[in-house]
């Protein structure tokens, strides 16, 4: 396949699926694409409605697991982690006592996409908080908070292909 320097955020995908991308591309149809499936983008602007979300999914799902002390947007991480969110556990040592932190930062391109989107991207995070790993746990649980979660992944990476083109076009 020619030119799919602009499918980064799809490395890994089949070389079928990579193609009908890059077609889309090619065509000029990738923005009508995400805005038909996507026409609406969430209005959860600030940190306080961001953490207020993330919260109402955790006490639907995760009752039982540690508590969240902060949920912000990120400007940095998307550039510098190469991720489109994070979830940090921070422990400290406090008069003998040892106290734990969990924070759930999520790209701040994410302040203005799909509210389907960045719920995938909450549901990840919040994953993290029982399963570290990437692994088969980790993704049931995915799919057990949000069980379209593969396909808003991909559709996620299809928003950022799109951002990013749209970006190089402006």
């Amino acid at each position: 396949m020619k030119n799919n320097h602009s499918l980064k955020y799809l490395q890994g995908y089949p070389d079928h699926v990579l193609s009908q991308v890059q077609s889309l591309i090619e065509q000029g149809k990738l923005a009508a694409w995400v805005n038909n499936k996507y026409p609406t983008m969430h209005n959860l602007t600030t940190e306080k409605a961001l953490y207020d979300y993330t919260m109402a999914i955790k006490n639907r799902y995760l009752k039982k697991s540690s508590p969240l002390s902060k949920v912000i947007y990120d400007p940095k991480i998307h550039i510098v982690n190469h991720a489109l969110g994070l979830h940090t556990f921070v422990s400290r040592n406090h008069g003998g006592k040892l106290k734990a932190k969990n924070e759930i930062r999520i790209a701040s391109i994410f302040k203005d996409a799909p509210e389907s989107l960045l719920r995938m991207l909450v549901v990840h995070e919040l994953a993290h908080i029982k399963e570290k790993e990437h692994n088969k746990a980790f993704y049931a649980l995915c799919c057990h908070m949000e069980p379209d979660y593969h396909q808003l992944e991909f559709d996620a990476r299809l928003f950022l292909t799109y951002k990013e083109l749209a970006q190089a076009n402006q």
